[in-house]
């Protein structure tokens, strides 16, 4: 696929979807680093700042990784563990905030999971970290 000029969807969009579905496709592996931005500039006829908003759009899904002076890296699906939902509990998501994300050393663009206990407690989970479990 290429960018299409012509399209309502803005250049960027394209390119976080070409990507992604490269990354859905096996074009890009986990944990491997992705295309400098300046090659996929140039593989998709870009700006760079096209390829940066991509990018940044693509970390905020939690599908790739940016660390400063390094190349953004297809993300490695995390084990997840297993938190049981008690009964008379329940379960919010919500985005963390700043402080709260580099506290529990979150990536940009994951959700938290907070379970809500019967006696008033709350515990806070990564959601792609989490498997909520309900008792049989």
């Amino acid at each position: 696929m290429s960018i299409d000029r012509r399209s309502h969807t803005p250049v960027y969009r394209q390119l976080a979807n070409l990507i992604r579905e490269g990354i859905y496709a096996g074009q890009y592996v986990a944990g491997a680093p992705l295309p400098s931005e300046v090659t996929l500039s140039q593989e998709y006829g870009v700006g760079r700042d096209a390829v940066r908003q991509a990018l940044a759009l693509l970390r905020s899904e939690g599908l790739v990784s940016t660390e400063r002076g390094e190349r953004s890296r297809v993300r490695v699906p995390p084990e997840r563990v297993s938190v049981e939902l008690p009964p008379g509990g329940r379960a919010v998501a919500r985005m963390p905030a700043d402080p709260e994300r580099v506290e529990r050393d979150m990536d940009e663009g994951v959700p938290v999971i907070e379970v809500h206990h019967p006696d008033g407690t709350t515990e806070i989970h990564p959601a792609d970290k989490t498997e909520l479990t309900r008792p049989v």
